[in-house]
């Protein structure tokens, strides 16, 4: 089943076009990388999938979504399917690593205490960081927020993880371990697609590769 579509699509940023002509088809429990130089359009393409940056021309759907006609109120929805994994964590540093996924659950509508708690318990152990929940970011490595980035990315049992050059913060060994995790996930069915520039990855750890250059993206 395909998850995200894309037929001759043409993406602009501040009036330049960025990317166009784009075909997409991707599918349930890929592992997908993006690669190109910095400036490529892989972080853009990652935000029109979030509904972050308009459609300017073709056919687009995410998830069921029609990204062309996608209302404001309809774009919440579609990003609770969608978990997010920035390179630069943007976890909230005035709070432990509970209230951070707390806060992520509340947003999105959950209410029960009891239930979040056991729930956040769940997506720590996860990502081997059931025993960091009191701690805040500060307290921790830039491996182990990165975990609990990933985390916060599970909570809502996305169909996709975008991740946005998630080991660029981080030494070989906790990048690796960040990598074992994400294909973890993909094996457990959800579908990963990630930015890299470190070629090393995609050799280790088997993918679909995606190139972008002169503005286009191409197998």
């Amino acid at each position: 089943m395909n998850l995200i579509e894309y037929k001759h699509v043409e993406v602009h940023q501040l009036e330049q076009i960025v990317l166009q002509d784009v075909n997409l088809n991707i599918e349930n429990g890929e592992f997908i990388y993006l690669l190109g130089k910095v400036g490529s359009g892989k972080s853009t393409l990652m935000k029109t999938f979030y509904a972050e940056l308009p459609i300017a021309s073709g056919a687009a759907e995410v998830l069921g979504y029609d990204l062309t006609k996608i209302r404001r109120n309809k774009i919440p929805y579609l990003r609770r399917k969608i978990g997010i994994v920035f390179q630069d964590f943007q976890l909230l540093t005035d709070r432990t690593v509970e209230e951070n996924l707390l806060f992520v659950l509340r947003a999105t509508g959950w209410k029960d205490k009891q239930t979040m708690h056991n729930h956040i318990q769940d997506v720590l152990r996860q990502v081997d960081m059931e025993n960091k929940a009191y701690k805040m970011p500060h307290q921790l490595s830039g491996g182990e927020q990165q975990r609990v980035v990933i985390a916060r990315a599970l909570l809502n049992s996305p169909e996709i993880i975008l991740a946005d050059e998630p080991t660029g913060n981080l030494d070989p060994e906790t990048g690796a371990g960040i990598m074992e995790l994400l294909h973890s996930i993909r094996k457990a069915g959800t579908t990963v697609i990630m930015s890299t520039h470190n070629m090393n990855w995609v050799e280790q750890y088997p993918g679909r590769k995606l190139f972008f250059e002169n503005g286009q993206v191409h197998d």
